[in-house]
Order: C-alpha cells, then sequence, then structure tokens
C-alpha cells in the first residue's frame, strides 16, 4: 500500500504535458496542450491536456482523468503499477505500508469525530448552547451551513467529558485526541468549555482537532486543539479538504484569515477558500498549498495588522515558489462581512481586481510618498526587500526587481546586488524531504523573552500584555510567542526540542523579573537604534540642508532612549566588580 501523501507529492511532481508528450504529439493551444488521442486513435486534435487541472480529456470518445489514469489506460497498468512508474519518472522513492493490523490513531480519530458529532447536537438542542445559537444568528450563519460545517458548543462543565466516558471512550484516548486536561489536582477536565466549536479536518475530511471561540467574558478569544499524534496545527488549513478540487479547477487558492471567513466564502460558492489555524501562515502550510496549486490570492483584512499579515503571509509563500497576489478589501470589512451584507459578486469583483503583492507594497509606499527623496527611498527598499528576497522562483524574483527599479527610480544592477546579498537565505521551492531546517541567526534578547514566558509562572501572560507578536523578528520565537498569545500551550511539532529546551529554568542565580524587563525594553527600543542606524546611512547621501535635519532627528532619538539604563551598562562594563 502506498501512503496517500506520497502519492500526492508524486502528482505534484510529474509533468503531465512532458509525461503525455512521450506518448502524443502535443502542441500548445492557449493554456492547454492538443494532440489526437491515442485511445480512440484519432487524426484531430481533440485530445487536451490541461497543466492547471492535472487532467487530460478528449472531446470525441470522452475518455480523461489524471497522470495515473492515462498509465493506466494507456498501458494497461493497475493503479499502484501506475503510481511507481510515474514515481520513477519524477525520482521520487515509493515506501511500502504493509498491513501490520490496524491503524493506532483509528481511536484518536473514532473519539474525535464522537465528539465532534456529540458537540454539533449540543448546538443544535441545548437550552445552554442559546448563546452561541444567537451569536451564529447576528454573524448570519444560516442552520444549513451551521450543520454543513458540523458546527458545535461545548458548555461549561464537564458534560462532554462525562458523555465520553459513557460511551466507552477511556480517559487516555481522550487526552490523546486533545479533548481533555489535566489539573493542577490531578483531575480530568474538558479542553473546551463555553465554547463554539469549528471542527478542523484533514485532507481525507476526518475530525483531527478543534478551534473554540470563547461566548462570553474569558481568555484566550480562540483555543486550538494542542499538537498531538494526528492534529498538527503547523500543516494543516481549515477548509482544504473541501477546498482542494476547486483549488486545482480554478488554479488557484484564496487565503483568508478566520474560520468564519473561510466559511462565508465556500457556502457563498467562492470553494477555493481556506485559512490557516489562528496564527501566523506556516512553511509547512504554504508548502502543502503548493501540492494543489502555484497561484495564492491573500484577503486578509486591510487595515495595519491585517497588511502586516498578508505580506508575512505571502513571504513564506513565495519561498515555496508561489506566486502571490493581494485581494484589496473596503476599509472595515473582511471576506465576511463583506459577503454576508452584499453577497458573492462584489467579492469576485475584487479577487478579478487582486494586483501582485510586490505591486500592492509599492501602492502604499507610493502613496506614503516615501520615494520622493533618499531617505524615502532607503525606507521604501527596506520593506520591498524581503520579499524580493523571498521569491524563490527567479523568473518571479526577475519581474519583482525590473519593476522596483522603473517605479523608484533605482538602478536595476543595485537592486539585483541588494537582492543577490542574501539569497542564500532563501529556501528553494521544493525542497528535498530530508534537508534540514535552517536555523534562524540567533537574537539573545528575544530567546531570553521566550524562554522566561515559558519557564516561568506568570510571564507568559505579561509578555502578551506588554508587547505584540510582531515585534519578535525571529521566526521561532514569534511563532512560540504567538501559540502563548493563542492560549495554545502546545509545541508545533518542528519546534518541540526548542519549546522544551526552553521550559527549563535558568540555573540560580537568575532574576527573571530584571531579565525579563531588560529583554522586553531592547526589543521595543530596536526601532529607535535601527533608525538611528538609518540617519547614519542617510547622512552620507543627503544635502547640506538634508543633514542638518537628520542630525537633528538624530539627536533628538539619542535623547529620547533609555539613557540612564545604558550609561549604567557602560560603567558596569568599565568598572567590574570583583
Amino acid at each position: 500500500m502506498i501512503p496517500p501523501e506520497v502519492i500526492e507529492q508524486i502528482r505534484e511532481a510529474a509533468d503531465m504535458v512532458q509525461l503525455i508528450g512521450e506518448h502524443v504529439e502535443l502542441k500548445r493551444t492557449g493554456a492547454d496542450w492538443r494532440g489526437p488521442c491515442p485511445f480512440h486513435g484519432g487524426t484531430h486534435r481533440n485530445f487536451s491536456v490541461v497543466p492547471r487541472k492535472q487532467m487530460y480529456h478528449c472531446f470525441v470518445c470522452h475518455e480523461s482523468g489524471d497522470v495515473f489514469t492515462f498509465f493506466m489506460k494507456r498501458f494497461g497498468l493497475d493503479y499502484p503499477s501506475a503510481v511507481r512508474e510515474i514515481a520513477g519518472r519524477v525520482g521520487i522513492a515509493v515506501p511500502e505500508q504493509h498491513a501490520q493490523g490496524p491503524d493506532p490513531n483509528e481511536p484518536l480519530y473514532s473519539a474525535l469525530g464522537v465528539a465532534a458529532d456529540w458537540l454539533a447536537r449540543r448546538l443544535v438542542e441545548a437550552d445552554d448552547a442559546r448563546v452561541a445559537r444567537e451569536y451564529l444568528a447576528t454573524r448570519q450563519i444560516t442552520d444549513a451551513v451551521r450543520d454543513e460545517y458540523r458546527l458545535g458548543f461545548a458548555p461549561r462543565g464537564d458534560a462532554l467529558l462525562d458523555a465520553m466516558r459513557a460511551l466507552g471512550i477511556t480517559d487516555e484516548v481522550l487526552a490523546g485526541a486533545g479533548l481533555t486536561i489535566t489539573r493542577d489536582d490531578g483531575s480530568i477536565a474538558p479542553r473546551f468549555r463555553g465554547r463554539l466549536i469549528f471542527p478542523i479536518a484533514d485532507v481525507r475530511g476526518r475530525v483531527v482537532g478543534f478551534g473554540g471561540r470563547i461566548l462570553g467574558e474569558g481568555e484566550p478569544k480562540y483555543l486550538n486543539s494542542p499538537e498531538n499524534a494526528v492534529y498538527h496545527k503547523g500543516t494543516l488549513l481549515y477548509g482544504l479538504d473541501r477546498a482542494r478540487g476547486a483549488i486545482r479547477a480554478d488554479g488557484c487558492a484564496i487565503l483568508v484569515e478566520g474560520y468564519v471567513d473561510c466559511i462565508r466564502l465556500q457556502a457563498a460558492g467562492i470553494v477555493n477558500a481556506v485559512a490557516p489555524l489562528g496564527t501566523s501562515l506556516t512553511g509547512e502550510q504554504a508548502k502543502v498549498l503548493r501540492r494543489y496549486t502555484k497561484q495564492v490570492a491573500i484577503a486578509y483584512d486591510a487595515d495595519t495588522p491585517g497588511l502586516k499579515s498578508t505580506f508575512r503571509a505571502a513571504d513564506e509563500l513565495l519561498r515555496q515558489g508561489h506566486a502571490v497576489s493581494v485581494v484589496t478589501l473596503p476599509p472595515g470589512d473582511d471576506p465576511d462581512t463583506l459577503v454576508a451584507r452584499q453577497g458573492a459578486a462584489p467579492f469576485r469583483e475584487l479577487l478579478d481586481q487582486a494586483v501582485d503583492v510586490i505591486e500592492r507594497k509599492l501602492q502604499l509606499i507610493e502613496r506614503k510618498g516615501m520615494l520622493a527623496d533618499v531617505k524615502g527611498k532607503l525606507a521604501a527598499l527596506d520593506r520591498l526587500l524581503p520579499t524580493m528576497r523571498a521569491a524563490a522562483d527567479p523568473v518571479i524574483r526577475d519581474a519583482y526587481i525590473g519593476k522596483v527599479a522603473e517605479r523608484a527610480g533605482m538602478s536595476r544592477e543595485v537592486l539585483e546586488q541588494k537582492v543577490g546579498s542574501q539569497q542564500a537565505l532563501v529556501r528553494p521551492a521544493e525542497p528535498a524531504p530530508e534537508s534540514r531546517t535552517v536555523r534562524p541567526a540567533e537574537i539573545v534578547q528575544e530567546r531570553t523573552l521566550v524562554r522566561i514566558m515559558l519557564a516561568y509562572p506568570g510571564y507568559a501572560d505579561r509578555g502578551i500584555r506588554e508587547l505584540d507578536a510582531d515585534q519578535l523578528r525571529h521566526d521561532w520565537y514569534r511563532r512560540i510567542f504567538e501559540q502563548l498569545a493563542a492560549g495554545d500551550a502546545a509545541p508545533p511539532d518542528d519546534l518541540l526540542e526548542l519549546w522544551h529546551d526552553l521550559s527549563q529554568p535558568e540555573p540560580s542565580p537568575f532574576d527573571p523579573e530584571s531579565e525579563f524587563s531588560a529583554a522586553a525594553d531592547w526589543i521595543r527600543d530596536r526601532p529607535r537604534r535601527e533608525r538611528i542606524a538609518q540617519i547614519e546611512r542617510e547622512i552620507e547621501l543627503a544635502s547640506a540642508e538634508g543633514k542638518d535635519a537628520l542630525l537633528m532627528e538624530k539627536m533628538s532619538l539619542i535623547k529620547a532612549g533609555p539613557r540612564r539604563q545604558l550609561r549604567k551598562g557602560f560603567k558596569a562594563a568599565r568598572e567590574p566588580k570583583y
């Protein structure tokens, strides 16, 4: 038995035009390729290969299918043999899954499925779920949509736990499925209480976890299942089980921020919408999308936080070889509110008007007049370079360099040098499965902050109050911060070892209060220090008048800094105590 994920990997890697073209004389016709049908022996070009849909079709004999079907019908192969044949052509090893008894995770899938059904019935029938039904009514989620997406309600108290136990599901299975937590006194309680529940499915449609939105007072606003044997948050996308066929058919995925955004679009017929699970899009999620399409349109909120999330997601997608466009929504709207109020047509119009991510950045930069002088151009370049460097596709990267050079009035050669200076940091679009993760450059203060948040009680809440995730620039530490801010105390699989390491308290003597304050102050003060460094670069290119203004700004920034702390630090460095 060939693992399903390997079959998907082979399908994605297979070049249908090349493989079928070895047996059929194909010529390009627009976006498709045409040739004589090999099945009915035709001589006219009635046989079409459609790469973006990964399918072929004959308009005469109506034979159709994917690359595996072609090899099965053309050469009389069974399905596993066709998969192995194509795997050999594209250089992918096919591991075998030998039948060795039942899937060890089957009890978890079963428990999650039963829990989803129980929670869905609770939402419809229970008196204490009235608050959830009223909330859905305010969001204009109909009963039909509620039932289609198996939305549920988790009551306060132990009713879910009692119901699962009554059905014979053991506490061990409930814990393994992420449905329960263990209290300080050793007692067991449901993980989700007083929340509207969104079941999360894998690409095969099996429930693997839940997202829960608090109703009424309480924190965090959204709570996800913890990482476990079947739920891997960083590799799952909400709605992908329903969207993958539409994504292939349309040749494009629409990335939205939240569960309700995704449900709203899919229910309105825009089925190719998916959403990350409450945190920033990960590289693994971008890689999963790459199996189905190269084109992604991001439709996040158009406010400042939404734009930051948009550009961060775009860079992750570009690193995996995607072409990325940005849908600009009206102020104050998200996909949910827009479609709920006006229907799908306005959103489709905005989707048609979506622009490439580098064009969207340029629009915002030009609107602020940042390209009018040297100072502005340097600041603009700081915003543009990460996206230019992230583009793993050389054609896209070259187009970005040309566009920015033209619009910003910069030398193409200089831009190529700037972009190329860190190209080694750009991950390949399709890295080998065994390739090692490249560790980001260390930022000691961010590591210290996250370590104290993990290892010392009370500091996680304080960190979340005092800082935003966007202020952390180390990818791993920012993701851990986001996980804590989302109320999820389970580490992502790829950060499990780091999470465990950072969760260990420092040996004595160690003062978490002073270390936390120093790290947080350093992170907050970083933009000021960087602006001073930028001014020093700008001064070299500025006119005499411009230099005076820059020097005044520099002095103002220096005065605004934590001078007493700096002086104290310098004194300590000069006069060590023995």
